[in-house]
């Protein structure tokens, strides 16, 4: 199967892959031949990958590290939690925030247990959902992402926990920020911008109020800070940022770029990738990065990409902690078609790949 734009498909293509929404339903099943109707519904639904079927790639394999089932619970947890927050505001109800907590952290275990007996990088691509609501969703991106980097910096169990539920609950602080500045489609005003700015404080305050582990209220508190001291609520900077304040910085920029939002389409994983290098040692965590870098899926199997020699190539399987150097499928030449052969780049290292082909 092959990934491509939705704005690319072509009538009469066949989804190799099921589209969910946020419920767990599928919208658009399997083996589905598209229609225009259909794509013009998918773009309407903000869509912008989607999986076909290809002669020239139906033996490449599509690996998930969380599994559509896990993911489609997880954000519907997330939102009956965030509602419930929502819902009593900073009123002190300990049945609730037991309750709530004891979920949260069920949850966080579950996505521990599934990264953590995964063998390959994290893949993430392959879980086309459409969501009703972009804070949910990111919640539980940006807690699988941390999850995994914590892992691959070695921290102990009990850190990895914390920061998982940490970084699920990164963002309360915006259930107390109007929805009409949330889900602005235009730009936002100075004051509104401001008003947004205020939820960092604002997550902090309700979870350190609502008796949540402390270093778990930091990470609502400092996710947007950065090393140069650019950042906010404080514009602290270097080490008075805790460690988990320094990772979330870095999982929250690469799953907001990597996700589609009323404002703009989702970007690939390298773009969000040169997004985070491009700030790396001054806005973000040097060595944070580059362990991210080498944890995660690149260029995800069955996207096609451009090689340095003028090849086009199918990505076919992944090269553990060589990200950017997968096995891929050459197609063609320039302008001219070749029969198919496969490339490992790890062992051809004068090839590289310099961009994607949707």
């Amino acid at each position: 199967m092959r990934l491509v734009t939705t704005r690319g498909l072509q009538e009469g293509s066949e989804l190799a892959k099921p589209i969910y929404n946020d419920r767990g339903k599928v919208l658009v099943q399997s083996d589905v031949k598209l229609t225009r109707r259909i794509i013009n519904r998918l773009l309407e639904l903000g869509v912008t990958f989607v999986y076909v079927k290809d002669e020239l790639s139906d033996d490449i394999l599509i690996h998930s590290t969380i599994s559509d089932e896990v993911k489609s619970e997880s954000i519907q947890t997330v939102k009956s939690v965030f509602q419930s927050f929502k819902d009593t505001g900073f009123k002190n109800n300990s049945y609730l925030l037991d309750k709530t907590t004891d979920k949260m952290m069920d949850l966080v275990d579950r996505l521990v247990q599934q990264i953590q007996s995964d063998d390959q990088m994290l893949t993430m691509m392959s879980d086309i959902f459409i969501s009703d609501d972009y804070l949910f969703e990111h919640s539980v991106d940006v807690a699988i992402y941390s999850i995994a980097l914590a892992n691959e910096l070695r921290y102990s169990n009990n850190a990895i926990r914390e920061i998982g539920l940490g970084a699920i609950l990164h963002d309360i602080g915006k259930v107390f920020i109007p929805e009409m500045i949330l889900k602005k489609t235009s730009q936002l005003t100075s004051d509104e911008f401001e008003t947004i700015k205020t939820h960092p404080e604002l997550g902090f305050e309700y979870l350190r109020k609502s008796d949540y582990p402390l270093l778990v209220a930091h990470c609502a508190y400092q996710h947007h800070e950065r090393l140069n001291g650019s950042g906010y609520p404080r514009g602290i900077k270097g080490d008075e940022i805790h460690r988990f304040g320094k990772l979330l910085a870095v999982t929250d920029v690469f799953a907001a770029v990597t996700s589609d939002r009323v404002y703009r389409e989702a970007k690939l994983p390298q773009e969000g990738l040169e997004i985070l290098y491009s700030g790396s040692g001054t806005l973000f965590d040097q060595e944070m990065v580059r362990v991210f870098r080498e944890s995660i899926t690149v260029y995800p199997n069955g996207v096609t990409v451009e090689l340095n020699n003028g090849a086009r190539a199918i990505v076919v399987k992944q090269n553990k902690t060589l990200s950017n150097r997968p096995v891929v499928r050459v197609i063609s030449h320039g302008n001219e078609t070749v029969t198919p052969y496969d490339l490992n780049l790890a062992e051809k290292l004068h090839i590289t790949v310099v961009g994607y082909r949707l």
